[in-house]
């Protein structure tokens, strides 16, 4: 309603200034034709003909529905056109009034133009001429514009005929060198990105806003590391597609975010064309209130399961992830039930009741330090979680069963990443033999912004003063975002045969000490002066890289240039079942024994103890 009425007052507030200026037009035309000038009955009808030629015009060229702070040269022609048309109105007019000739009606249009075009340009010229005014404003933030094109020009033309945000720009730089030297309203290019650190000394620069929506990831991150050579705050403009809806503009303007530091953009994968193997299917999601569950399921409900059904042993996040999606899918058939996939019992009766025709495994123990203390307990709940629920699975005949895996899984240093090599391997072999259900495991490696992920804790760590604890300065890790990793494992479950690896492409490992340090730097402080960055030393079972693949497996390429299919390695599956029975006895007795049994089934496996 508040919109209607508005848009209703702007279009009575043209009409009536369109008014004032025909009349004005009128007036100053017969001032500078007639001297002096007669008022009869010619110049009378004459003004009532403009009234309805200039408002039937104005109206056919669309000039009351335009929006003030974005007139441009697309209005100005259109108010030039309509005017045309009155001016071909007035010659017409000379036919039947005598009075008025060809000067007075150029004359009039040419002052009807210019008024109108004025009252439509009004507010822009308004904000120009108080951003003039106020130029040496003190309370100014000094900005430097990264990018002279159409992003660039745009935000420009936005700080100038807005007082949304307070910035005084002062130079602007870009790559294209034919650019230097010219200016983009008023404001200088005065080179490229080499010479970024430099005009932010000279201009005394306080923020760089980065306006190239469209560069990839590997060119913000190279901008990016020369930025962080100055002592500004860092803002960017978002993706292209908010430019194309008017979306981008300074109040779009963004901190630059972990995410655009990977040097790789961000996977897209169109869910649409391959989730119809979820549509009307019973699917359920263990550890449904994590980090990778919970987005899991917010997908799986875009796409119309006949039933969600969650389970979690921890009540709490599998509470909130509940709650999230009967607000935002009130018809979703929804079901949350808590339990452990270490109760057979518990998951046969949830089998046996409702069905599940599709398996996320995402629950598990993850944190590595943590297992490390407490290894029976990833045995039990990784190990024998993963064989309980892959059991059932296949004994009730699900059609497909998504183990979510790790890179840790590779050649393992840790007893986290040799349970879910366990994993792989119980998926592998139960896969081999099922005749009603495709069994796949997904590997990929650490997952930003997940519960226990590094980004997180450096956050608490730069809020609470530092340090900011890093194990090793050398260690790197791959990286995906939650929705990327979640949207690719969805598509391997589309593409599973059984029996299968996915391996998924995370581009470039990154050091986590860089991450670390430009996290201090986004969050407007010098790392090591004002944040100290301390490495701690590797903790047990850390390794400091990661792999993808152990040396006997290959790698075959899907139609998804990101998703890979690792080359299965024979296994001796009398030798695994039992070794499995003797490690779930040992798991359970807590002894020293476990861990050797792991290594006998996990052969890369080294124990600390």
């Amino acid at each position: 309603m508040k919109k209607t009425y508005k848009k209703l007052k702007d279009i009575v507030l043209l009409v009536l200034f369109d008014a004032v200026a025909l009349i004005a037009a009128v007036f100053l035309s017969l001032a500078m034709t007639q001297s002096p000038f007669h008022l009869n009955f010619d110049i009378l009808y004459w003004v009532l003909v403009n009234f309805g030629s200039v408002y039937f015009f104005f109206a056919l060229f669309r000039l009351y529905s335009i929006v003030f702070t974005s007139v441009g040269l697309n209005d100005t022609l259109k108010t030039l056109g309509a005017t045309v048309c009155v001016y071909c109105v007035n010659i017409g007019c000379m036919i039947f009034f005598p009075t008025i000739d060809i000067k007075l009606a150029t004359v009039f249009c040419i002052v009807l133009f210019c008024l109108s075009l004025l009252i439509r340009y009004s507010q822009r010229l308004y904000f120009a001429v108080k951003y003039s005014i106020s130029k040496k404003n003190k309370n100014k933030v000094r900005a430097m514009i990264i990018g002279g094109g159409s992003a660039g020009t745009m935000l420009l033309r936005e700080i100038q005929t807005t007082d949304k945000i307070a910035y005084l720009p002062l130079c602007v730089v870009d790559d294209d060198e034919t650019k230097v030297g010219k200016r983009i309203y008023n404001v200088k290019i005065v080179g490229t990105t080499a010479d970024i650190v430099k005009y932010a000394e000279k201009y005394a620069i306080q923020e760089i806003l980065i306006a190239i929506p469209t560069a990839p990831k590997a060119e913000l991150k190279r901008i990016f590391s020369i930025c962080e050579k100055t002592d500004c705050k860092i803002k960017t403009l978002p993706g292209i597609y908010q430019i194309v809806t008017g979306e981008a503009s300074v109040s779009a303007l963004r901190e630059v975010q972990i995410t655009d530091l990977l040097g790789r953009d961000q996977v897209k994968v169109n869910l649409d064309e391959i989730m119809v193997y979820i549509e009307n299917r019973v699917v359920l999601v263990t550890g449904g209130g994590g980090s990778i569950g919970s987005e899991l399921c917010r997908q799986i409900a875009t796409h119309n399961p006949k039933q969600l059904i969650i389970l979690d042993i921890y009540e709490n996040n599998a509470y909130e992830i509940e709650q999230e999606l009967k607000r935002s899918h009130p018809a979703l058939n929804l079901l949350t039930l808590i339990a452990s996939v270490r109760d057979m019992t518990k998951l046969k009766d949830v089998f046996g009741k409702y069905r599940p025709e599709i398996v996320f495994h995402a629950a598990a123990h993850k944190h590595v330090p943590l297992m490390e203390t407490s290894p029976n307990e990833a045995v039990k709940n990784n190990v024998f979680g993963t064989l309980n629920l892959a059991r059932c699975a296949d004994e009730f005949a699900a059609s497909t069963f998504v183990q979510i895996s790790t890179d840790k899984a590779v050649n393992p240093t840790n007893i986290m990443g040799a349970t879910k090599r366990i994993c792989e391997m119980i998926i592998q072999t139960i896969g081999k033999h099922s005749k009603h259900t495709k069994f796949v495991a997904v590997r990929f490696g650490n997952v930003l912004g997940s519960n226990g992920s590094v980004i997180p804790l450096f956050e608490q760590q730069i809020k609470e003063g530092g340090p900011v604890t890093v194990t090793h300065k050398d260690i790197i890790r791959y990286f995906m975002t939650i929705p990327e990793a979640v949207s690719l494992v969805l598509q391997a479950g589309a593409y599973a045969q059984g029996g299968q690896i996915f391996v998924l492409d995370m581009g470039e490992p990154v050091r986590i000490y860089d991450l670390a340090y430009n996290l201090i730097k986004l969050s407007g402080l010098e790392p090591n002066v004002d944040i100290e960055i301390k490495c701690t030393g590797l903790r047990p079972g850390e390794k400091l890289y990661e792999e993808r693949l152990m040396d006997e497996e290959g790698m075959q390429k899907t139609q998804n240039g990101l998703i890979n299919i690792a080359n299965p390695i024979e296994l001796n599956e009398e030798f695994l079942w039992k070794t499995l029975e003797e490690l779930d006895k040992a798991a359970h007795s807590e002894t020293r024994e476990m861990k050797r049994l792991v290594a006998k089934l996990v052969t890369t496996y080294r124990p600390q103890d």
